[in-house]
């Protein structure tokens, strides 16, 4: 998916930064037409590099990878350390027991509802990008009040 949707961006004349692994280079083929690769040598240098040059972030469907990625920019939103809009395309409601998830743990008081405020999600890809063209951080000074506790 992440080939077909960097050919689409390439074919309209857009620029596209890969960022890999150089261990996932031998096993995965390695877009060589991009507008620039960077091979890196791990996985987390791999996001924080791609946190790095990034304006925003948009899930789409996929696997352990992917979810493991949305959670760790979300953390890292949370946390402060980064400001910027995160997304979730949820095509033919892929994402709707994540968040669900996310929803129980709002309502069990592991998650601020603010926090998950900062999740962006829409099943339309025009309508999510509108979305978050519009998004402001916001910083919860507090997460917990003693009447929380």
């Amino acid at each position: 998916m992440m080939g077909s949707i960097a050919n689409a961006a390439l074919k309209e004349g857009g620029e596209v930064i890969g960022v890999i692994p150089e261990s996932l280079v031998r096993k995965e083929v390695a877009h060589t037409g991009l507008s620039d690769l960077r091979v890196v040598q791990t996985m987390h240098e791999r996001k924080a590099l791609m946190a790095e040059l990034s304006d925003a972030f948009i899930a789409l469907p996929g696997g352990f990878g992917t979810l493991d990625e949305l959670c760790e920019i979300l953390t890292w939103a949370q946390l402060g350390l980064h400001g910027k809009p995160c997304g979730v395309l949820n095509v033919e409601g892929y994402f709707d027991p994540l968040l669900a998830l996310f929803e129980r743990a709002v309502e069990e008081r592991f998650l601020h509802p603010r926090h998950r405020e900062m999740l962006i999600t829409a099943n339309d890809p025009g309508k999510l990008l509108k979305e978050m063209s519009g998004y402001e951080a916001t910083e919860v000074e507090k997460w917990l009040t003693r009447a929380d506790r």
